[in-house]
């Protein structure tokens, strides 16, 4: 997470709708040698207070979690490059812009038999979202779920900390913000209209 706190002053609640609204992230595990990670969709309960997601059983993962472990899943959002010529402003630099948001906590395995309702209501919740009817498992054919469910093994998430980065250039005057976030969208990065627009808007501090 950035140090500076005019990138960290984001509440919990802002940095966990983010994380709702990605619903994927890295996940890592500490190892003996470099850390474990894992590129996974999850699914938020209501509360905000675990998730929930599964690992092929080949995961090494999977091993360092059978009794538990220390976790963290980072989710990263929309990010790009900050030219200093778009600033219209004397004495800038070149720096990166973006969004990312860490939950930290421990990863629990599950029951087997808590997958499949799990993966239900994970392919719901992204079915929901799209302008279709939702596909459902029982479009697959017979023999399919039982080897689908002997490839994959179900974990929870508890959450235990938030913590996130929403550098938007919000140690900038107004004016030098904006007029950034009217070039972004020419330069380098990932989902550079998005980025822009929360430029535009960036979350309010915590207690603002």
């Amino acid at each position: 997470m950035h140090p500076n706190p005019s990138f960290r002053g984001t509440d919990t609640q802002t940095a966990l709708d983010f994380a709702v609204e990605r619903s994927f992230g890295t996940l890592a595990v500490s190892s003996d040698g470099a850390p474990l990670l894992s590129h996974v969709p999850f699914l938020l309960n209501e509360a905000r207070t675990e998730a929930q997601l599964h690992l092929v059983r080949s995961n090494p993962i999977c091993r360092a979690a059978k009794d538990g472990c220390a976790a963290r899943i980072a989710v990263n959002g929309p990010d790009g490059y900050m030219s200093p010529d778009w600033y219209g402003a004397e004495d800038q630099v070149p720096t990166w812009n973006y969004i990312a948001v860490h939950l930290t906590g421990r990863l629990e395995p599950l029951p087997e038999e808590a997958l499949e309702p799990m993966v239900a209501a994970q392919s719901a919740f992204f079915e929901g979202r799209l302008d279709k009817a939702p596909w459902t498992m029982d479009k697959v054919s017979d023999d399919l779920p039982a080897k689908f469910w002997r490839m994959i093994l179900p974990f929870r998430f508890v959450i235990e900390e938030v913590d996130s980065t929403f550098k938007l250039n919000q140690n900038k005057t107004e004016g030098v913000r904006l007029s950034a976030a009217g070039r972004v969208e020419e330069g380098v990065g990932a989902e550079l209209a998005q980025l822009a627009d929360w430029m535009r808007t960036p979350p309010a501090a915590k207690g603002s």
